[in-house]
């Protein structure tokens, strides 16, 4: 691998890193920055999908608005750069939490599994900004079977797609 595929490997990692710091952050104004002037898209957990910059941020804001904490622990994570595009999976391990309590101390926290894929595009200037995000939760545990694959947690009558 040439070093301008692992300098573009790089700068996309922290395009990356950079949207979820902003989601946890609640930063809509680094997210805004983030993201492509036009074109984009966004599927949220158990949501339909949206289109067009102003529909994409405003879910944010109202994601961002209520929720009182958010933190994410990837895993998996793949980077692929092709020419101007690229294309990032990973797992989102997420920490959310309701109001803090009365006295002070953390409000009840609720952990999820989402798997994700992020597509960047490289613009004018060479920076990285997101054209589609699309998150699908994790249903299903996977555990490794005696032969070193993995059981999908499926019992003989489920359907498995």
């Amino acid at each position: 691998m040439s070093n301008g595929a692992d300098t573009d490997i790089e700068a996309v990692e922290a395009a990356n890193t950079a949207l979820y710091d902003a989601v946890e952050h609640a930063d809509l104004d680094a997210l805004t920055g983030l993201w492509m002037e036009d074109g984009i898209s966004v599927v949220h957990p158990g949501w339909p999908t949206l289109t067009g910059r102003e529909e994409v941020l405003r879910s944010y804001a109202l994601i961002m608005a209520n929720t009182d904490y958010v933190q994410f622990f990837l895993t998996d994570v793949d980077v692929s750069v092709h020419g101007d595009t690229a294309l990032v999976s990973c797992t989102e391990n997420i920490l959310s939490g309701g109001p803090a309590e009365d006295d002070g101390s953390a409000g009840p926290l609720v952990g999820g599994l989402v798997v994700a894929t992020n597509v960047f595009r490289r613009v004018e200037d060479g920076s990285w900004k997101v054209w589609s995000h699309h998150g699908s939760p994790v249903l299903v545990e996977r555990e490794e079977d005696e032969d070193g694959g993995f059981d999908e947690g499926l019992d003989d009558g489920d359907v498995q797609l």
